[in-house]
């Protein structure tokens, strides 16, 4: 009786394997004889080109949703000159974001290129090349969303290594992170960990990270050895052209061959180009999101970049164009404005094939 007893007392415990081994119920092997494996369900993604981009609706069918990643990228936001005044005059520091916040936050990561530092002394002007915002300004970056910014531009040093100092305490000081200065910056989404860079190509200044080949290559390839992703923006090229020129073309390929899988840029206030290199994607140019250029309809004109990664992968590059009014506020386009532009940066991107 007593031996019937323990004998039952097991059978509840262990399960009786085929293979004559006595296993825990909890730790049934896949591999065992008489146990079904589960099927892995296996997802064909097609590389990415820019008729998908530009030519196709949006799906992701077969996907599983919850490895979809959105990363956004603006065009340059400067909230100086008379996007500060109109702030300060409105006493409403959210007013530049609020036609595009709910866009901008909806995304997994936000990075912006900030090309002005952010002061407590910055004075109210609506003229001039040495800019400044109020850093009452983190009031609408935070509104909006923004996660990561990047201070490698030719403005972020205008008020020298005090301007930078505050700026990045700033920033840092509200959870924004900041790269462009010194190395990478990571941050990991639904365990993808990213790494993002900043180079600046213009008016080259210690105080932030250069565009410097060995710099680059040594610093992308870290950041690789240490991410899942990594993404460069550089700020470059020639201002108000639309073609890349061989300087931006090198540059951008020369981040991807040292492990870039994305790259985008900013500086040339004008909507430029796509191309893609060794399979990653290159954007040359988001033109204007946050600023006063309205003396023409061009600097008028920017596009937002969504980036859609599933785990690691880029499958998805969607540009969402933006006017801007009231110098200094964003909104975004539909209907035939907003395909002319699409339009427009498909053909020019066909040129770099």
């Amino acid at each position: 009786m007593i031996f019937l007893l323990l004998f039952l007392l097991v059978s509840v415990l262990f399960i009786y394997s085929p293979a004559g081994q006595f296993v825990s119920p909890g730790c049934v092997s896949e591999n065992l004889p008489g146990v079904v494996k589960k099927p892995e369900i296996k997802v064909n993604i097609e590389p990415l080109t820019l008729e998908k981009i530009f030519k196709m609706p949006k799906s992701f069918p077969g996907l599983d949703r919850q490895k979809l990643i959105t990363v956004i990228a603006t065009g340059d936001v400067i909230p100086a000159r008379s996007v500060n005044f109109q702030t300060s005059q409105r006493n409403n520091y959210n007013w530049p974001f609020e036609k595009t916040a709910d866009i901008l936050k909806s995304a997994d990561i936000t990075f912006i290129n900030l090309e002005t530092p952010l002061m407590k002394n910055c004075g109210l002007t609506q003229e001039g090349m040495k800019f400044c915002g109020s850093d009452k300004h983190i009031q609408g970056l935070n509104f909006a969303g923004v996660d990561i910014v990047s201070l490698a531009n030719n403005h972020s040093a205008n008020y020298g290594k005090p301007g930078i100092d505050e700026t990045e305490k700033l920033l840092e000081d509200n959870g924004i992170s900041v790269t462009g200065l010194n190395g990478p910056v990571f941050k990991e989404i639904k365990a993808i960990k990213f790494a993002f860079l900043g180079y600046s190509d213009i008016e080259k200044t210690p105080l932030v990270s250069t565009a410097e080949e060995e710099r680059i290559k040594a610093e992308v390839a870290e950041a690789k050895k240490n991410s899942d992703v990594v993404i460069v923006q550089f700020h470059w090229g020639t201002e108000y052209i639309t073609p890349p020129e061989e300087r931006q073309k090198y540059l951008g390929r020369l981040a991807i061959d040292s492990g870039a899988d994305l790259v985008i840029a900013n500086h040339p206030h004008w909507i430029k180009p796509i191309e893609f290199y060794n399979g990653r994607l290159i954007t040359y140019g988001h033109g204007n999101f946050i600023f006063d250029q309205e003396w023409s309809q061009k600097t008028k004109e920017g596009v937002v970049g969504k980036y859609t990664f599933y785990g690691k992968d880029l499958i998805d590059a969607e540009y969402l164009p933006v006017e801007i009014v009231n110098y200094g506020q964003p909104y975004f386009l539909e209907g035939e404005k907003k395909q002319e532009i699409l339009d427009e940066m498909y053909q020019e991107s066909l040129k770099l094939r």
